[in-house]
């Protein structure tokens, strides 16, 4: 071999060398950038819970997860599972009745502007938020004990219990929204950032609590987990008694009667102007029409002969992955459907929610198996697909709602809107509840539950014929006419100070970090 020959190969060899240290780099660099984005994703929520904590003090973000995340969210989830074999083991009542005693324990929940206003109107010993809290909490520590403790109850003390518990949710529900929007006030710039946090809380909590509702259902039975139940009450209790608010001093509670007279007024004059009520009466009628049979659904899922005889581990987790279906829903109205208008995207929603329906029809009628699709499989794409649908719906709704409040009283009218919505839910409540017993759908039968499927399918579909109520504008326009958007109106009840509400630290060194 000749001196140039051995160059070459000198040289050859070189050139490899140096491009194996440049892949060698190159693979350094793309999994250094991996663990980086790795790292990102996983720090990324720990930095924004961080964020709020510095900047609205770390126990308030403290306050909206006990409220939102564990009383709402887990303790929802306990309690609807709880519930539904509360009402068919221990009560033994029929799936009509069952669904008529849920709507009952729905009402504290229509009524949500009252506790609005007592909250801003009505001060305790000075104290606007702190008794309530104390109250919400100690009213759901009783409320669960009792029915916890009490085996042979009759049915009108433990339909007043549940009613009990369920105000005692939303009375909690109602204050913490009232501290967030006074904290909205003073950090202008985060409150979409708490709005967001509420909804996290609210989301992980249901689905936390779904996954194991079942279990806990099948360990402790429906009344020792409502025993559990006081356990979240309890912690909204701490909330109220760690609440560091300012007292309100000489406040004049003869004027009482005129702040709420004035914040009825004012909702009234609102709710003549036709831009308001025309979607107000849609929205009430696009709930009311699509009849709820969900209690007929549940019986027959765990209890009719020939049906999938659902465990309550099943169940449980059936209703786990349909809350994941309704965070996909939030998640893809956030990012390819907000900015459509209104009626084409309820539309669209409302036959997707009629069509969604049928998944049931077949569920009944055992055809998916006879295509090869298992019941467990087939009742999670279900649910999911109707929480989905059921997202997609509500989420224009509630952006249109918001687009309804004029100046001045915004709190108090959007949950007097919330409490229409709530109507509307009753009222399909109870009339799934009398379809039940007219189609004679009881513990034992279920030859006519196909049937009234079938009619509420159609009937999800009659409020495209109202689409006219609701306006052709987009979610950035203005709704309202100028001179109520113009109108700088206040009542006594929203004219409360927009004092910055946190709670009083457990640990004082966490201030100065």
């Amino acid at each position: 071999m000749g001196e140039e020959e051995k160059l070459q190969i000198i040289h050859s060899e070189g050139e490899e060398a140096k491009l194996q240290n440049i892949h060698s780099e190159d693979e350094e660099v793309q999994e250094s950038e991996h663990n980086n984005g790795i790292c990102s994703s996983i720090c990324a929520p720990v930095n924004w819970f961080k964020m709020l904590a510095m900047e609205l003090h770390w126990n308030f973000v403290f306050s909206v997860v006990i409220v939102y995340g564990v009383s709402q969210g887990l303790g929802g989830a306990f309690s609807r599972i709880s519930t539904e074999y509360y009402m068919k083991d221990v009560q033994k009542v029929q799936p009509s009745e069952s669904q008529v005693y849920s709507g009952i324990t729905s009402i504290p929940w229509m009524v949500k502007p009252l506790w609005g206003l007592l909250t801003d109107a009505v001060p305790i010993l000075g104290y606007r938020r702190r008794p309530y809290f104390l109250f919400a909490g100690s009213l759901g520590v009783v409320s669960m004990l009792f029915l916890s403790l009490h085996k042979n109850l009759h049915i009108v003390l433990a339909l007043l219990s549940l009613t009990a518990g369920s105000a005692a949710v939303a009375i909690a529900d109602v204050t913490v929204d009232a501290c967030v929007a006074q904290n909205s006030g003073s950090h202008p710039s985060l409150a979409a950032d708490m709005q967001s946090l509420c909804a996290l809380s609210s989301s992980i909590g249901a689905l936390v609590g779904f996954s194991l509702s079942g279990i806990l259902v099948h360990l402790l039975g429906p009344m020792g987990v409502y025993g559990l139940l006081s356990i979240p009450a309890g912690l909204v209790i701490l909330v109220g008694v760690l609440l560091k608010e300012s007292p309100t001093h000489n406040f004049a509670y003869q004027q009482v009667n005129q702040n709420l007279t004035d914040a009825a007024k004012a909702m009234w004059n609102t709710l003549k102007c036709p831009e308001v009520w025309r979607p107000c009466l849609y929205m009430y009628l696009s709930f009311a029409v699509s009849v709820d049979i969900q209690e007929g659904m549940f019986y027959w899922a765990t209890d009719a002969k020939g049906g999938p005889h659902f465990s309550k581990e099943y169940i449980g987790y059936i209703s786990a992955v349909a809350s994941i279906g309704s965070l996909l829903g939030a998640i893809l109205y956030q990012y390819g459907l907000k900015d459509h208008s209104f009626r084409d995207l309820l539309f669209w929603t409302q036959l997707l929610f009629g069509l969604s329906g049928m998944l049931d029809l077949v569920l009944v009628l055992r055809l998916n198996l006879k295509i090869g699709i298992p019941d467990y499989f087939f009742m999670v794409m279900d649910a999911s697909v109707t929480q989905l649908v059921g997202r997609l719906k509500w989420m224009p709704l509630l952006v249109l709602s918001s687009k309804l409040c004029p100046p001045g009283i915004e709190g108090t009218f959007f949950a007097l809107l919330m409490s229409i919505d709530n109507t509307g839910l009753l009222t399909s409540t109870w009339f799934g509840g009398l379809l039940l017993h007219v189609f004679k759908i009881t513990r034992t039968k279920f030859h006519n539950l196909w049937l009234a499927i079938l009619i509420r399918n159609i009937l999800r579909i009659t409020p495209l014929f109202i689409l006219f109520l609701i306006p052709r504008s987009d979610p950035n326009s203005s709704i309202l006419p100028d001179e109520m958007s113009d109108s700088k109106e206040t009542t006594g009840a929203s004219a409360t100070q927009n004092e910055n509400i946190e709670l009083v630290a457990l640990v004082h060194n966490m201030d100065t970090r």
